[in-house]
């Protein structure tokens, strides 16, 4: 039984002696490995940590190895194996010059890298010749002051944190909120100074903006001051490795909102830019744009809070590429859209507010979307025609045209005599003339034929104002004094009727109507109408 016992231990001794990690420079995860395992506390051997430094005596090189460890965990960057290449041959291809280098942090660190020289792989010249540089801007000298004239007490350990670092850290906290009311109010007198130098614009709206821009600026202040700072309280590297978490998280936040409130900023200038333009087409450009770059800082953002959290970015782009490529057949319709509101914008074939028929549609253009554009017709319905169809659609705009026609008959009864007729015409011509709204250049009112129930009066005249509301209204005012300058007259419109005459019963008389032709009360009937509707045209606008 005892010589069983002892074999076991043997085994098991000779298992642990087996697993014992030894000094490996063979690849980049290997020496890596090797420098931080052997600067454990369990594991504590400078001098094997040491040898994945070359070029130094052996008292450099364990400083040198002392400080790329305490630089790595001040600024909280935890070692990830797995995510180090174990290949002896491996080469970085993102470099300039091809070369076997690793780079440990290229985010966060990019000077901290390991090399090949010769069959081993070392930390590389780049990270021996900053490792000073970089070891004084973590760890600055008044630190190691500050804990010289710390007292015996303020060392005194809770929860693995000294006394004097927790001080430290309130300090540093309420340093970085000093910072922020200051840099807030900076940042806005500058913003605003800035802005008004390029635009001259002094709008509320753009100073609400700039305020609230001001504002996450100065927390990214705060979050550099505490960035900058907390390396130097040498706190462990499971603190600082959440620490940096959560300060890179918020960093990131505040970064998508800055460029979220700067894109409203340009987009409010852009806004008022397009109010000056004579087309309102541009209009609808910024809600699109608002929604388009939106939608670009927010997926940049996330793609960068996935790359904090340690997603590989690799993964990540393989993933869009892949679950884009899917999306692309799946929404063959979508593209189509977008590229048809592109077509719209560039060819500007109508504008907000026209009036157009495309196919079977016919009404006024309210908005343009990413998708679809939303055409009001005459009895309010809505259409809503997906863009990549109305712009194969021929579009007859009518709000593009330079004047609304107008053209009617005005019928009256084939008694009417011929000085009335002449006067009637007259009348209508001038009441054309008088409206500010017609062009009193371009117009026909004339006598032009003979229909089956009355003479017939061609009317036919251009309007100023392109808007349909504007040109029922128009139409409204002109009808009525026609019908007043009829009355006036004494002249009626002639409706579909039969007139039969009989004239050879005994002791009947032909029917005559009587018309007063006098020329005065004539020209003073036209004269009072006219002058009545040009002060009830004044009166109405």
């Amino acid at each position: 039984m005892k010589k069983i016992l002892f074999l076991l231990l043997f085994v098991s001794c000779s298992a642990f002696s087996q697993k014992a990690p030894k000094v490996d420079l063979s690849n980049p995860r290997a020496t890596v490995y090797t420098h931080v395992y052997f600067l454990q506390a369990n594991s504590y051997k400078p001098e094997n940590a040491a040898k994945t430094i070359n070029g130094l005596d052996k008292e450099e090189s364990i400083k040198a190895a002392i400080k790329i460890k305490r630089i790595l965990d001040g600024k909280g960057l935890k070692v990830d194996f797995n995510s180090i290449s174990n290949d002896s041959m491996y080469i970085d291809s993102t470099a300039f010059l091809t070369q076997h280098k690793l780079v440990l942090f290229p985010e966060r660190m990019p000077l901290i890298s390991v090399e090949k020289k010769g069959d081993s792989w070392y930390y590389s010249s780049e990270t021996l010749e900053n490792i000073d540089f970089l070891y004084a801007e973590i760890f600055p000298w008044y630190i190691e002051k500050i804990q010289e004239i710390v007292p015996g007490a303020g060392h005194n350990k809770i929860f693995s944190v000294e006394v004097w670092q927790y001080i430290a850290l309130i300090l540093l906290i309420l340093l970085s909120i000093v910072f922020f009311v200051i840099a807030k109010r900076l940042s806005f007198f500058f913003l605003r100074r800035i802005l008004y130098k390029f635009t001259k614009n002094k709008s509320s709206e753009i100073n609400s903006t700039l305020k609230k821009l001001a504002h996450p600026i100065s927390l990214l202040v705060a979050i550099s001051l505490i960035d900058k700072v907390l390396p130097s309280l040498q706190f462990g590297l499971e603190i600082n490795t959440w620490f940096f978490l959560a300060i890179n998280i918020a960093a990131t936040i505040f970064w998508i909102y800055v460029f979220l409130k700067l894109a409203q900023v340009f987009l409010s200038l852009f806004h008022e830019y397009t109010q000056k333009t004579e087309g309102k087409l541009d209009d609808q450009l910024t809600p699109i744009l608002r929604n388009f770059i939106t939608v670009i800082i927010v997926v940049f953002g996330s793609f960068k809070l996935l790359v904090l959290f340690g997603v590989d970015p690799t993964t990540i782009l393989a993933s869009a590429s892949i679950g884009g490529l899917a999306v692309a057949f799946a929404s063959q319709d979508t593209v189509k859209n977008l590229i048809g509101t592109i077509m719209i914008f560039i060819d500007k074939p109508f504008h907000i507010g026209d009036w157009i028929s495309a196919g079977e549609v016919v009404g006024t253009v309210e908005e343009v979307g990413f998708r679809s554009t939303r055409i009001r017709s005459a009895d309010t319905s809505i259409f809503q025609i997906p863009n990549s169809k109305l712009s194969e659609l021929v579009i007859n705009n009518s709000g593009l045209r330079l004047y609304r026609r107008y053209n009617t008959q005005l019928g009256l009864r084939y008694d009417t005599p011929p000085e009335l007729i002449e006067a009637f015409v007259k009348g209508v011509r001038k009441i054309i003339i008088a409206h500010p709204d017609t062009k009193s250049d371009a117009y026909n009112v004339e006598f032009t034929g003979f229909g089956d129930s009355a003479l017939l009066i061609l009317m036919n005249m251009y309007l100023k104002d392109l808007a349909w509301s504007s040109e029922q209204k128009s139409r409204h005012q002109i009808h009525i004094t026609i019908v007043k300058l009829a009355k006036e007259l004494g002249v009626d419109f002639a409706f579909p009727s039969t007139t039969v005459m009989i004239e050879q019963f005994p002791e009947k008389k032909s029917l005559e109507l009587h018309y007063n032709n006098d020329e005065k009360r004539i020209d003073d009937v036209i004269n009072k109408i006219v002058s009545d509707f040009k002060t009830i045209i004044k009166e109405e606008e």
